[in-house]
């Protein structure tokens, strides 16, 4: 038996010091604006695992009008979401993300990524599926003004 869950989450871009994506630090010239810290890989991976175990979703976990959450690492998000009961009898099989940003540039710092969603999701590397895409200088996102996730996971019984 499986579930297949699919997330996706969007944050604004303004000037600041760096962003940070898949609890990775991108030094750049923006920041992302958010109640916590904006790590849309983190937030758009942690609602596809809600949706697969039919849980709601991140702002029904985490509400952005509670000051608690307020700059909050996305990291205590994803420890949450495993935690919970409904995750016990299923494990991830494997996860596969599109980070779309026309700004920065993310190609030298996916290794880094890769390397730290095998960590927090207790995945092997080969089973983290992340590409970066442009948006072709298309909406807000290609205007270098925001930065997108799409993750889909896929969860299969224990054994």
């Amino acid at each position: 038996m499986s579930r297949v869950g699919l997330g996706y989450d969007i944050h604004r871009l303004e000037p600041g010091d760096g962003i940070v994506i898949a609890n990775v630090r991108i030094p750049c010239p923006y920041r992302l604006v958010a109640h916590s810290d904006g790590d849309v890989v983190l937030h758009a991976l942690c609602d596809a695992l809600l949706g697969a175990l039919g849980a709601g979703d991140l702002g029904e976990m985490f509400p952005d009008t509670d000051p608690a959450h307020a700059g909050r690492d996305s990291c205590e998000f994803v420890k949450a979401v495993l935690a919970l009961d409904a995750m016990r009898p299923w494990r991830i099989a494997n996860v596969d993300i599109n980070v779309i940003a026309q700004a920065p540039r993310l190609m030298a710092h996916k290794p880094a990524m890769r390397a730290r969603l095998a960590e927090l999701f207790s995945l092997a590397p080969s089973c983290i599926g992340l590409k970066a895409r442009t948006n072709e200088e298309c909406d807000a996102i290609g205007a270098k003004r925001a930065i997108a996730a799409q993750a889909i996971v896929l969860l299969e019984a224990r054994t």
